[in-house]
């Protein structure tokens, strides 16, 4: 009898619990949905940290010898007036893009500033095209379009020494396609006007422009017949070459004599203490490549060092200096800077605050007052280079990608373009976010990184060619945890047992952070921290030999990973 009851009443409870629950359903609220005007209030702060980022165009200004101008490869344009002490952003707001060039300041009037948009090392991940020429009459403080809108990249602006109005522009032009936007501009009306005086064909652009300032109807010309694909650089073939005009570009002669008949890039530059020597650094076949001189202005030439230094990533570098007021000294830029004081014969090593350096000017008055542009940022030397400027002063560092954890208040990591992984405060109690708030952590520029946001004492981090670190924040020590340790630099990626490509995604599982993902051509997966690693897919990519070749030619392999495929 009482199973009877138990069982009646249980039949009349479930109806009205099933009733309550339908209720219920029907008032649960829909999720919010979030309106983007919401976002319309925020505002972007810098948090750092200041540690300089890559800049390829800088000079200084005669008659004001502690003002100068640098670009930034994704900050724009920057001024400093105190010799390098402090940097100040002058063109936020005016450019259309943020990639420079080349910069220019007018000898005869110094309120007169070219800048050519487009940074001209033409790497195949990092680099960004520009969108023309900006000019200020006001010493930087505002900056106006004045057209070659699709030349993509730009090497150098060159101003007439007592005419501003004659300006001359080396477009490099389009990266990865063919384009007829490239080549030596000329502008006799101040960038009203523009009129292409010297143009190879589609796939050949102006990688370096010098003038005789002693006599401006003189210039010289190094054109460049290269074109990227995401597998390869071709750097160099029969357009390349050097070449000179005598009556202001109007007309162009390729010089020859003791030069090698195929080149790729080159940089070129003119003595301005002796007019009849010009120094060119030159990527060719084999021992062709090196430094050449020439002493009767053009008409012949020779080669005077060989150093695989001075032409090593010849995409990447290859720019060239003759001193204002020493003709047998010359500098060139590569991964250090060169310096030669015989004439190009021998070089040693100038130091510098970074490597891949990318410019050089020097005051055509003073010889001892310079400023370096390189991957780390400007530098500014008031005695020869002996000593240099902090870049440690300079928010302009170029980041592949960020993320945060969940601390309180939480911190944002990322990777540095040519530095270090870090790990930065969003906030402090103290005045500001300095120095001492941010450190090192796994990997390098390219770095995904993966850790446990709630508690990130263990940090995971990538590298190019596959490298992928383990650091631990207790010791501030890392240790190299890759799936198969080979050596990858310089060789071609057919003949590697797994293939990464420059930015290899690493990340961790949120249901276990000490399993981590890393990937290449496979996933590859590690349950204990990167002590062992398992291949849990099949070959993901496409699998084409055609694209596993050498990462440059066809003088100049390019050996660093950023075109493997």
């Amino acid at each position: 009898m009482k199973t009877i009851q138990f069982l009646l009443i249980a039949l009349m409870i479930i109806p009205c619990t099933m009733q309550a629950q339908r209720r219920k359903s029907r008032n649960t609220p829909a999720p919010p949905v979030i309106e983007d005007s919401l976002f319309h209030g925020l505002k972007w702060r810098n948090i750092g940290p200041f540690r300089g980022g890559r800049s390829v165009a800088s000079s200084g200004v005669i008659g004001q010898p502690m003002t100068y101008y640098m670009g930034g490869t994704g900050s724009g344009i920057w001024k400093t007036t105190d010799d390098g002490i402090t940097w100040k952003n002058i063109s936020d707001g005016f450019l259309k893009t943020g990639t420079v060039g080349a910069i220019a300041v007018s000898e005869s009037n110094p309120n007169i500033v070219f800048a050519g948009m487009g940074e001209h090392a033409a790497r195949g991940v990092m680099t960004s095209m520009g969108d023309g020429v900006y000019k200020s009459t006001d010493a930087g403080k505002t900056w106006k379009h004045i057209g070659l809108d699709n030349t993509r990249h730009i090497s150098d602006v060159i101003i007439h020494p007592t005419n501003p109005d004659i300006i001359f522009v080396a477009a490099q032009g389009a990266q990865y396609g063919a384009s007829e936007d490239r080549g030596i501009f000329r502008s006799m009306d101040g960038g009203e006007n523009w009129e292409k005086v010297l143009f190879l064909d589609a796939t050949t652009g102006a990688s370096s422009l010098s003038m005789d300032m002693k006599n401006p109807l003189i210039l010289y010309a190094a054109m460049w017949q290269h074109r990227r694909y995401p597998w390869t650089m071709e750097s160099g073939g029969a357009m390349s070459g050097l070449f000179k005009s005598t009556d202001g570009g109007h007309s162009w002669e390729k010089m020859k004599e003791g030069l090698p008949k195929e080149m790729g890039k080159s940089g070129i530059s003119v003595s301005r203490a002796n007019p009849e020597r010009i120094y060119a650094v030159i990527e060719a076949e084999g021992e062709k490549g090196g430094v050449y001189r020439s002493d009767d202005a053009g008409k012949k030439w020779m080669q005077v060092n060989k150093d695989r230094v001075n032409i090593a990533r010849s995409w990447y570098y290859m720019e060239i200096l003759a001193d204002p007021q020493d003709e047998n000294r010359v500098y060139v830029l590569n991964a250090p800077v060169m310096k030669s004081i015989d004439g190009g014969k021998s070089f040693s090593n100038l130091p510098t605050p970074h490597g891949d350096n990318h410019h050089l000017w020097i005051h055509p008055g003073d010889n001892s007052k310079m400023i370096n542009s390189n991957d780390g940022g400007a530098n500014i030397s008031n005695n020869g280079g002996e000593s240099w400027s902090s870049q440690e002063n300079q928010p302009t560092a170029q980041f592949y990608r960020v993320i945060t954890d969940n601390q309180v208040p939480y911190r944002v990591y990322g990777g540095q373009q040519d530095n270090s992984a870090i790990s930065i405060a969003s906030r402090t109690n103290d005045q500001g976010i300095d120095w001492k708030d941010w450190h090192s952590v796994a990997g390098c520029e390219s770095a995904y990184l993966a850790f446990d946001p709630d508690d990130p004492k263990v940090i995971y981090g990538g590298c190019y060619q596959g490298i992928i670190e383990k650091w631990v924040k207790a010791s501030r020590e890392g240790k190299s945890i890759k799936e198969y340790p080979e050596l990858a630099l310089g060789n071609v990626p057919a003949d590697f047992k797994y293939r990464y490509n420059w930015n290899a995604p690493i990340i961790s599982s949120p249901h276990d952070r000490s399993t981590i993902y890393h990937a290449g051509n496979v996933v590859f997966k590690s349950t204990d921290e990167g002590q062992s690693w398992s291949v849990v897919s099949p070959d993901l990519t496409r699998d084409e030999e055609s694209k596993q070749g050498p990462g440059g030619g066809p003088f100049t392999n390019e050996a660093a990973g950023g075109e493997n495929y």
